[in-house]
């Protein structure tokens, strides 16, 4: 198992985030729960019908955090995967709602058409021929030929190309595969969240983690043993030390710093998001985890009320 699990932001306001993730992209709300380590504030997570690992995007919407700033050990852009012929029906779609958004261009082969979120995250959509046989959801907002499948991958910025790039291999389960000017594109055999793009980027200023940037990016392990192996090839031919194991409800994760300063994760497949609802109504409710339970009436008038336009 190889591949992106989920993608940890940063946002602003939360019902802005929603609406524009839910109804101007046209992802599931998977999940509406709190930062387990700081309550007071959402944790939402949104994907395809079930939240599947390689389509989970995640965000702490902090009211008033400070822009971050693109600069080395930071996150450069995060990319989505759509069928080829979409790319079309998506520009019009940015122009008609008004939304920044580049012109096409070619990367690797392949057509992408960059955009921005309303906090400044950059965003792009990756046209792929094979998207169009892949499972597709919408609940109507986007026509599903046209929908998002999941993550296409991601883009970092570090100061030593090769040293993140032997993480990948060695640990992660990536093997180079490309190279186009100064990114060098790592590639996975998962079918979705499937590329790393490593651009090095050596005298650069060092960029800082805020609203609008990436926390941290998580990959896969299919359960807690690949995990531990996992953890324990990065302690032992990297002299690196991840966290001890956290308990996320939906997956188990371990942290680290990769040698470019990015905030890694390993997250298990198990046991997903309809471990404490439904399928039919993921995201609906408030869900929290057990050891804050007790505090849910407390919880549930600090936290805003969530409001995306219809």
């Amino acid at each position: 198992m190889s591949g992106l699990h989920h993608i940890t932001a940063i946002a602003g306001n939360a019902s802005r985030n929603l609406d524009f993730y839910t109804r101007v992209l046209g992802l599931r709300f998977v999940k509406k729960t709190v930062n387990f380590d700081d309550p007071t504030t959402y944790h939402l997570y949104y994907g395809d019908e079930a939240g599947r690992p390689g389509t989970i995007l995640t965000f702490f919407p902090w009211e008033h955090a400070a822009p971050g700033r693109l600069g080395v050990g930071t996150t450069q852009e995060t990319r989505f995967r759509v069928p080829a012929t979409s790319l079309g029906y998506w520009s019009h779609r940015f122009v008609e709602k008004s939304f920044p958004h580049d012109a096409l261009e070619k990367r690797f082969g392949e057509t992408v058409l960059a955009f921005t979120d309303p906090d400044g995250m950059r965003l792009a959509l990756v046209g792929a021929a094979i998207a169009e046989g892949e499972p597709a959801w919408s609940d109507g907002t986007i026509p599903a030929e046209h929908a998002v499948r999941g993550f296409h991958g991601v883009t970092v910025m570090v100061e030593d190309g090769p040293r993140t790039g032997a993480l990948l291999k060695d640990v992660l389960g990536f093997a180079e595969s490309g190279q186009d000017s100064s990114f060098t594109r790592y590639r996975a055999a998962a079918a979705l969240g499937a590329t790393v793009d490593v651009r090095e980027a050596k005298g650069f200023l060092r960029g800082h983690v805020g609203r609008g940037s990436v926390h941290h990016i998580a990959f896969r392990a299919a359960d807690d043993a690949q995990q531990a192996d996992m953890a324990r090839k990065l302690l032992r031919d990297h002299k690196i030390t991840p966290t001890e194991q956290k308990d996320r409800k939906y997956f188990r994760s371990v942290y680290f710093r990769e040698p470019g300063g990015v905030l890694f994760e390993i997250a298990t497949d198990q046991p997903g998001f309809s471990v404490d609802e439904p399928l039919a109504t993921l995201g609906q409710l408030l869900k929290l985890p057990p050891f804050l339970e007790p505090r849910r009436t407390e919880l549930e008038g600090v936290l805003p009320p969530l409001e995306s336009k219809a």
